[in-house]
């Protein structure tokens, strides 16, 4: 069957989807709670049959590798029905296509699944990447970088377009078997290789999404060494050069004496050299700026394919925050009127707040009653946490701290028994941002309980150098001492002082 659309062939599912991902070296299983703006994967599971292991050696998949996928894909089977999943997308890459048992073992794989199975394209991979990447970053501009088993894929990403991706087999198992098992051959290859890629000098100054396992690993073990206080691989970014430089450090150290090695699975160790020497040069050879890690690639690329373009255009963490919302919030409805009451504020007191800031602020709005059923004394704690470590895409590790924090103050004002999470990835500046905006929102809740139709009615003003909540004379009631006091909180935060005024309408 030959790859995926460009075009949509479904829309928007409510039941669960899955995607089986047939690859050089894991057979994986990934069911999402639907096909939406924003999936969210409810079941993960991989085998690391190594079907790409000597393929670029023998030609054949190997006859060991095929028994263990053939068991992974019985089980991936019967957990689907388990699941009631709606839709199932199976693929392949660069392993099945490039060897010639491959037709034999996916007439098998059809069989098993009693679904088609779509064989991609070095260039279908990577466009696919691509919009793995468009579907889970915000506003992505750089170079996508996809590294599997098999075959490393590169396309470029700029105002949420793709240009022609390339596919060349430096996969961390094609380059370990055509060089022997020897790091200075692998070196050799990975340089030339990469020397006949055209355009890479685009990357200069931009940034590299890094997808796959075994980038992944190595992500993960230079927030390690470097004690990063988020352990999240989705959204971490860092610095190229010093990323390059840990990579070198990968091809001299004994590997077992690092920190979080242990997390690494056995059958991957081996293959992290290989993975460095590929990142290190493609660094080298691009001049990027900075590397960020996006845990969604071919997959999510996929389940974004089949959407209608209006869907596609939706921000993803607005999609996520929103199913926080409409899970969690006692009436889901006021979190759109707390936004536009919100939204009135800011102009009066922050007019050159900047649309980034605003679409975060939207995303607090969303999430602000994510904790309303927590025990009373930890609400603030299990909401800074909640959307901390939420599965919120499009949001940066920054954003997620500056999220925890408006989140902590919303619940518990200014007081801070416990610090809420991730406080140390926020200048100063941030931190009073966030806890202004917590302020806020907690006066909000304090005259709507968390219900609509009250909030047009009483809005909340910057004029004059003073803080002015205004009532209505049927909500003159609300005016109270907890009111007041949230109001002098606000007040504080915003350098200002502060009035109740009561209109007779």
């Amino acid at each position: 069957m030959p790859g995926f659309s460009a075009s949509p062939v479904a829309t928007v599912a409510h039941r669960p989807v899955a995607v089986i991902d047939i690859g050089s070296n894991s057979v994986r299983l990934v069911a999402y709670d639907r096909l939406g703006r924003a999936p969210v994967s409810m079941f993960n599971e991989k085998s690391l049959c190594g079907l790409g292991r000597d393929v670029a050696v023998t030609g054949l998949l190997p006859p060991d590798g095929l028994v263990q996928a053939r068991d992974a894909l019985k089980r991936f089977r019967v957990l689907c029905d388990l699941m009631r999943v709606e839709r199932i997308f199976v693929l392949a890459t660069a392993a099945v296509r490039k060897a010639r048992n491959g037709p034999d073992f996916i007439a098998e794989v059809e069989e098993i699944l009693g679904e088609p199975v779509s064989v991609l394209s070095g260039t279908e991979e990577a466009r696919l990447a691509a919009l793995g990447v468009i579907s889970g970053l915000y506003r992505p501009n750089g170079l996508a970088g996809d590294l599997g088993g098999g075959s490393l894929e590169l396309i470029d990403i700029a105002d949420g377009e793709v240009g022609q991706g390339v596919s060349v087999e430096l996969g961390g198992l094609t380059l370990r078997d055509t060089s022997g098992k020897s790091l200075k051959k692998a070196a050799k290859i990975v340089a030339e290789t990469l020397a006949g890629v055209p355009d890479l000098a685009r990357a200069r100054g931009r940034d590299i999404f890094i997808i796959g396992g075994t980038w992944r690993a190595i992500a993960r073990l230079h927030m390690a060494k470097s004690n990063y206080p988020l352990n999240v691989l989705h959204g971490y970014t860092a610095n190229a050069r010093a990323l390059a430089d840990f990579c070198a450090d990968l091809q001299r150290v004994d590997l077992d004496q690092l920190p979080a090695i242990g997390e690494i699975s056995r059958e991957r160790k081996p293959l992290l050299v290989y993975g460095a020497l590929v990142l290190g040069e493609l660094i080298q050879r691009t001049g990027a700026a900075r590397l960020v890690v996006c845990t969604s690639g071919v997959r999510e690329g996929v389940l974004f394919s089949q959407l209608p373009g209006a869907v596609q255009q939706q921000d993803a963490l607005i999609a996520a925050a929103r199913a926080l919302s409409d899970l969690h919030a006692r009436a889901p409805a006021h979190a759109d009127e707390l936004i536009g009451w919100l939204d009135d504020f800011m102009q009066s007191a922050f007019p050159d707040e900047t649309p980034a800031e605003r679409r975060i602020r939207h995303a607090a709005c969303l999430v602000s009653e994510v904790a309303w059923r927590a025990n009373p004394d930890y609400r603030a704690e299990e909401a800074a946490r909640m959307v901390a470590y939420a599965a919120l895409p499009a949001v940066d590790h920054r954003e997620r701290a500056f999220l925890a924090s408006v989140l902590h103050a919303r619940y518990e004002g200014l007081s801070e028994n416990v610090q809420p999470p991730l406080r140390a990835l926020l200048t100063l500046r941030e931190i009073d941002q966030a806890r202004m905006l917590g302020c806020v929102i907690r006066v909000a809740f304090n005259i709507s309980a968390g219900q609509p139709g009250v909030l047009s009615r009483a809005p909340l003003l910057m004029a004059a150098g003073k803080l002015t909540q205004f009532l209505p004379a049927a909500f003159a009631n609300l005016s109270n001492e907890r009111l007041v006091g949230r109001l002098r909180q606000t007040a504080k935060m915003l350098g200002s002082g502060f009035e109740i005024s009561i209109s007779g309408a």
